[in-house]
């Protein structure tokens, strides 16, 4: 994806309509560019869809942490930005990502690995890597 200057991202930020979850929050699937499974969900606010297009890599807003965050930060497993699409009303975002390893911190690929089978969710993909080697406690 190309990276934009301050000036389009302003342009592109006054697009976006923020107003819907406490007033200043958008939800951003990110979904593999090959594969288009999807990865994630999660919010961003303006600031890191800010350093989401200047820099072209996934940064979220952490609702419990009340901060922004890059995906990856602690692991390594960023989101390589490749196509940022916005819904038809300018309240959600898809980002289409190159993943570096999996994207959840449970040590899998995809958030999405449980499915549901004769009343109870159950896994449906195999683990990647180990949350606790690569997450500090």
């Amino acid at each position: 994806m190309k990276k934009f200057s301050k000036q389009e991202i302003s342009v592109l930020i006054d697009l976006l309509d923020f107003s819907k979850i406490n007033g200043n929050l958008i939800p951003v699937i990110a979904q593999d560019y090959e594969s288009n499974e999807v990865l994630m969900l999660a919010f961003a606010n303006k600031i890191a869809i800010e350093k989401s297009l200047e820099t072209g890599h996934a940064y979220y807003y952490s609702r419990s942490r009340q901060k922004v965050w890059k995906k990856g930060e602690s692991s390594g497993h960023i989101q390589e930005i490749k196509d940022f699409i916005t819904d038809c009303d300018n309240d959600s975002v898809l980002i289409k990502v190159k993943q570096t390893q999996g994207a959840c911190h449970k040590g899998y690929y995809s958030c999405f690995f449980k499915i549901l089978e004769e009343g109870n969710f159950k896994v449906n993909r195999p683990r990647i890597f180990d949350p606790n080697e690569v997450y500090e406690k």
